[in-house]
Formats: C-alpha cells, sequence, structure tokens
C-alpha cells in the first residue's frame, strides 16, 4: 500500500494538468496557469515521498514522465494557443503543437540517459518549459503574436537541445561567472518592459534559460574544465 502514496502525488501532477486544460477551453487562462504551478509542486513531490519512503520504482518514474506530457507539454501549448496564437491561424497551431511534441521527445530522451547523464539537464526540463509559458501568462506581459510563437517555439527546441541546464544537485554544469552575468542581465529585460510584482515568477523561469542558454555559447569558446 506505501508504494502507492507517492503515485497520489505522480497522478495529481496529471490532475491538474488536466483542470489547466479544462480551464483554458472556458476562457480562464490565469487559472489554467496556476494548475500547471500547483502540477509542478506535485511533480516535485512525488520523488521526495518515494525516497523519504523508501518505494521508488521504474512504475513511478513512468508514470511521472506521462504526466508530466500532459502538465508541462499540452498543458501550458493548449494555453499559449488560446491565448496568443490562435489568431495566427495554422502557424500558430504547429508553434504550440511543436512545443508539446518537444516535451515529449524531452522526456524520453530523459528517461533512456538517466545513468549517462548525470550532474546536469540535457536540455531544459520540461516542468520549466511549462511553467514559463504559465508565468508569462499571470506576468501580463502582452506581446505581438509572432514574438509569442517565436518563443514557443524557441522553448520547445531549448528542451530537446544539448544544452546543460543546472540541476542544483550535481557538479556537471559549473557556470561561468561571465557568462551568468550576462544571463541575468538578459533575464531581466522583461522588467523595462512591464515592471510589476507579477512579473517575479515569469523572471525566476527566464533567468533559468538565459543563464543556460548563454553558457552554452559561452563554452564554445571555452571548453567545460576537464
Amino acid at each position: 500500500m506505501r508504494a502507492w502514496v507517492p503515485s497520489i502525488f505522480t497522478s495529481s501532477n496529471l490532475m491538474f494538468g488536466m483542470l489547466s486544460i479544462m480551464s483554458t477551453f472556458n476562457g480562464d487562462y490565469n487559472l489554467a496557469a496556476v494548475y500547471i504551478l500547483l502540477a509542478l509542486v506535485a511533480d516535485g513531490l512525488d520523488g521526495r515521498v518515494a525516497r523519504a519512503m523508501g518505494v521508488s520504482s521504474d512504475f513511478g518514474k513512468e508514470l511521472d514522465s506521462l504526466c508530466d506530457v500532459c502538465s508541462f507539454g499540452m498543458a501550458p501549448g493548449i494555453l499559449i494557443y488560446e491565448l496568443a496564437l490562435k489568431d495566427m491561424g495554422a502557424v500558430g497551431q504547429a508553434a504550440a503543437i511543436f512545443f508539446a511534441v518537444c516535451g515529449a521527445l524531452r522526456l524520453a530522451r530523459f528517461n533512456i540517459n538517466t545513468t549517462t547523464v548525470t550532474g546536469y539537464f540535457m536540455g531544459m526540463p520540461i516542468p520549466a518549459g511549462g511553467c514559463i509559458v504559465a508565468t508569462f501568462v499571470l506576468s501580463g506581459l502582452v506581446v505581438p503574436s509572432a514574438v509569442a510563437a517565436i518563443g514557443t517555439v524557441l522553448f520547445g527546441y531549448l528542451m530537446i537541445s544539448t544544452i546543460r541546464y543546472p540541476d542544483f544537485k550535481g557538479k556537471g554544469n559549473p557556470i561561468a561567472p561571465a557568462a551568468a552575468v550576462v544571463g541575468v542581465i538578459l533575464g531581466l529585460a522583461p522588467v523595462f518592459i512591464s515592471p510589476s510584482v507579477q512579473l517575479i515568477p515569469f523572471l525566476a523561469f527566464f533567468l533559468y534559460t538565459m543563464v543556460g542558454l548563454v553558457n552554452a555559447v559561452y563554452r564554445l569558446f571555452v571548453p567545460y574544465p576537464a
């Protein structure tokens, strides 16, 4: 019976993902975004609970990935489409679908690389990708549809890229100080567009994205330490 406890948290992740999609269909975009963030909380708890109880399993890992596809791939893809891409027709549809597909590919690669990629994430984690969409919606930022489409495709690509993103547990991705400074400067750019308290959650995920991206460019010229 104890083995099912972590699965309850994992299933809650999926539940919040479904509620997000339903809220989007009902036109309540802010609530849809909040559900994605709640899915992140559930996603963060399931693994910790499983390890604390000593009941980690392959079943739990597979269930987690399936739930993540919904909550951080499909739900944010549908949300950004309805909010900002719908008027673009097939182009908007393609951008939203690309985001969701990249999320699924990201998870598939993660599952088969768990023993070979350690100390960092290869590509931006799908929860970060989903939450950057959710926090963008909550931020109140308004951008042209073309910019939203480009951002959606870019964040989708970052998930399937080989860029090293910190996992905050390992040492396989040392962030160069110069790259960190430039990344933070670029990551704070939205403040100059619309400075507000509700922008803070979006900045947290955007900073993470930009620091990893800038560090990857820096490492093209200065390789990682041996």
